[in-house]
């Protein structure tokens, strides 16, 4: 099964509960069918047939990071191996690093 990235899964949890809080469910047809297509997105994001479920499973998947998560790394979180490499050569690093 594909597995959904943990920051689709918190967007659209976001998304769904806003639109639940907002009363989307009484509300326009417009806002009626975006609740219903986000909640489909979250049914198949987390493979359940149920709002309910998918909402539990998703934050379950969202409760801590794992291994094979990388959520926590931003695109800031790059490393720059050449440092490393040096070190690991018994030079030491250039300053400015």
């Amino acid at each position: 099964m594909l597995m959904a990235h943990p920051v689709v899964l918190k967007d659209l949890i976001a998304q769904y509960e806003t639109l639940t809080l907002l009363g989307a469910d009484e509300s326009t047809p417009q806002a009626r069918q975006r609740l219903a297509d986000i909640a489909y997105s979250l049914c198949v994001a987390t493979g359940t047939k149920d709002v309910d479920m998918a909402l539990i499973a998703a934050r379950h998947r969202l409760s801590g990071a794992r291994p094979e998560d990388d959520s926590l790394l931003g695109p800031t979180a790059v490393l720059d191996p050449a440092p490393l490499m040096d070190r690991a050569a018994g030079a030491e690093p250039a300053s400015g690093v």
